[in-house]
C-alpha cells in the first residue's frame, strides 16, 4: 500500500512537471516559430489573407493574442483530447499516434534484444575477469559506445548491401518499412515488413547494449568480492552458483534503473536512426514538422510526449527496484 501512495503522488509530481513543461514550450513555439512560412512557399504562392484565413481555420491565427491561442489549446485538450492541426491541415492526433506506432515496432525489439545482450554479456564478463573472453567483450564494447550512432547506423546499412551482393538477391532492406509494391496477402506482407526491420532493429540493438554490458560488469564486478558473497562461497558454494544467486541480483537493481530511463530516451530520440533507414517514425516526423513546417502543435506535443516517457521511465525504476530489490517494497 506503501508503495501504491508513493507511486501515485510521484505521478501527480510528474503531470505538474508536464504540464508546466508543455505550456512554457507552447508560449516558446508561438513566440519563434511561423507556421506561415510553408503555406507561403506553395505554387501558385497564395496571398497573405488567404494564408491568415487557412491558419484561422485551423485554430493557428498568428494575429491572435498568444494567451488567448494558449486558452483554446488547453480547453481543446483537456475537454476534447485535440492537439490541434498542423499548418497542412493534418491533424495531430490521428498522425501523431500513427507515427509512434511505427516508432515502438523498432524501439521495443531493438530495446529487448539489446538488454538481454548487454546484461548476458556483461555477466559472462564479470564472471571471467582478465580473462580472454573478458578482454574480447570489454574492449569491444568500448569500442562500439566511442563511436557516433550515425556511423554505426550507415556501417550497418552497408553490411547490409555487401550481404545482398553476396547472396546474389535482396535478402535484406537498407531503406523504408515496407516495399513500395508490398506483396498480397497478410502473410507476405508480414514477412515484407520483417525483412526491412532487420537492418535498423541490429543497428539500434549495437549502439544500446553497450551501455547496458558495461554497466552491468562494473557493478557486478564491485559485488563479487562483498562480504555477502565471499560468506556464501564460504558455505560451499561455487563461484558462478554465489554469484548467480547473490551478486547478479543486488548488481541487477542500478542497471533495472539504467533500463527504465533510457527506454524512454531511445523512443524520443529515434530522428537519427528513421532518418538514415527512411523509416516514417515519430522521430523523423518531429523533426520535420518543427523545422521544415513550422508547426506549432506538432512541437508542443513532442514536448509533452518526451514529458511523458520520463515520467514513465523514472516510475518504471521505481517499480524494477521494488521487483528487484525487496527491501524497497518494505522501505
Amino acid at each position: 500500500m506503501d508503495l501504491i501512495v508513493y507511486i501515485l503522488k510521484r505521478l501527480a509530481n510528474y503531470v505538474v512537471m508536464i504540464f508546466v513543461a508543455t505550456s512554457v514550450a507552447y508560449f516558446a513555439a508561438v513566440s519563434f516559430m511561423k507556421p506561415q512560412t510553408q503555406l507561403l512557399q506553395r505554387t501558385p504562392r497564395p496571398t497573405p489573407e488567404q494564408v491568415d484565413t487557412q491558419l484561422r481555420l485551423l485554430d493557428l491565427d498568428p494575429h491572435m493574442n498568444a494567451v488567448d491561442r494558449y486558452w483554446q489549446w488547453l480547453t481543446n485538450i483537456v475537454l476534447h483530447w485535440d492537439w490541434g492541426y498542423s499548418p497542412t491541415g493534418a491533424h495531430v492526433n490521428d498522425e501523431f499516434f500513427s507515427r509512434a506506432f511505427i516508432s515502438a515496432r523498432l524501439v521495443l525489439l531493438a530495446t529487448l534484444l539489446s538488454i538481454l545482450i548487454g546484461i548476458a554479456l556483461g555477466v559472462v564478463a564479470a564472471a571471467r575477469q582478465y580473462k580472454l573472453s573478458d578482454r574480447v567483450i570489454t574492449y569491444g564494447t568500448f569500442l562500439i559506445s566511442v563511436i557516433p550512432s550515425p556511423i554505426i547506423y550507415l556501417l550497418v546499412q552497408m553490411g547490409g548491401i555487401k550481404i545482398n551482393e553476396s547472396a546474389g538477391s535482396r535478402l535484406l532492406y537498407v531503406t523504408g518499412m515496407r516495399s513500395a509494391r508490398p506483396p498480397e496477402g497478410t502473410w507476405p506482407r508480414f514477412l515484407d515488413e520483417m525483412q526491412h526491420l532487420v537492418l535498423p532493429t541490429i543497428a539500434l540493438t549495437v549502439v544500446a547494449y553497450a551501455s547496458y554490458t558495461l554497466l552491468q560488469r562494473s557493478l557486478l564486478l564491485d559485488n563479487v568480492n562483498a562480504d555477502y558473497v565471499r560468506t556464501a562461497r564460504a558455505k560451499g558454494l561455487t563461484r558462478m552458483t554465489a554469484i548467480r544467486k547473490h551478486a547478479l541480483r543486488t548488481s541487477f537493481i542500478p542497471v533495472a534503473q539504467s533500463i527504465a530511463f533510457q527506454l524512454p530516451g531511445i523512443f524520443v530520440g529515434t530522428f537519427i536512426i528513421e532518418t538514415v533507414f527512411a523509416w516514417q517514425g515519430l522521430g523523423r516526423w518531429t523533426l520535420d514538422a518543427i523545422t521544415m513546417s513550422q508547426s506549432v502543435n506538432i512541437a508542443v506535443a513532442s514536448i509533452a510526449f518526451g514529458g511523458l516517457m520520463f515520467a514513465i521511465g523514472a516510475i518504471l525504476a521505481d517499480l524494477s527496484v521494488a521487483i528487484v530489490d525487496p527491501r524497497a517494497r518494505v522501505s
